[in-house]
């Protein structure tokens, strides 16, 4: 089984790489769900982990629809990175129906050359994963990042392994959303998947933005100023550990 571990910073793929993770799909702001991460954190991921990096291409937060002016962002962060040595890319568009945007998506794929081209969890959202799935194999996805539509991966086994029997190996169907040392081995049992994403996450004390209490940087729901998280090898290897030994 392999597993991929979702990076925001330098730190957290080293984190990943000493804990055994396979791959590193590389974000920023995750609390978001993900965005593109900068030119200069991809470069220090390159520099710094052998492992092989996918890189999200998603430029705002909210939904899938995108502006001419946001696909074309997209196309030039795909061209960057690319040429630049990513190993795969992450995105997704859809129509304002929630189906899967063909012609965009084809766009897109066109300037992914030889990298991996992953469809991320707008999946979750559409009105009907197998129709979608069946569009992303025409396309020429590699992979879907999914949680069977529903909130965690573990709520959704039912529908993950109903688009891994439908997939048939022609698309790679890679379980994420909420998945933890306590959860996975059920998932990978009950869905006979072959790769999981994780997210595991240590919390890391930083009060430099703590001196005036009226100023947020968080967002709307305001988290703690007072820290961050960061991936935590140690949970990241309780993984790797339980893959060699089932």
């Amino acid at each position: 089984m392999k597993i991929e571990v979702c990076c925001g910073s330098v730190d957290d793929a080293i984190s990943a790489q000493a804990g055994g993770a396979d791959r590193i799909e590389l974000n920023s702001a995750l609390f978001l769900g993900g965005l593109t991460p900068s030119p200069g954190c991809f470069a220090g991921v390159k520099s710094a982990t052998a492992l092989p990096v996918v890189t999200m291409v998603r430029p705002r937060a909210g939904g899938f629809s995108y502006t001419e002016t946001e696909i074309d962002a997209m196309r030039r962060d795909i061209e960057y990175y690319v040429e630049n040595g990513s190993d795969g890319i992450v995105f997704g568009v859809l129509r304002d129906d929630g189906t899967v945007d063909v012609g965009r998506c084809r766009e897109l794929i066109e300037r992914c050359a030889g990298a991996e081209k992953v469809f991320h969890r707008a999946i979750d959202v559409v009105p009907d994963a197998l129709d979608a799935i069946e569009a992303l194999i025409d396309l020429g996805f590699d992979r879907v990042l999914t949680s069977g539509q529903a909130a965690r991966a573990v709520d959704g086994i039912d529908m993950l392994t109903r688009m891994i029997a439908h997939a048939r190996g022609r698309i790679e169907i890679l379980p994420g959303g909420g998945i933890n040392v306590a959860n996975y081995r059920l998932i990978v049992e009950k869905t006979r998947c072959d790769s999981i994403h994780v997210s595991p996450r240590r919390a890391v004390v930083d009060r430099s933005a703590t001196g005036n209490p009226a100023i947020h940087f968080g967002g709307a729901l305001y988290p703690s100023e007072d820290g961050y998280t960061i991936a935590d090898a140690a949970q990241i290897a309780a993984f790797s550990r339980g893959s060699e030994s089932g």
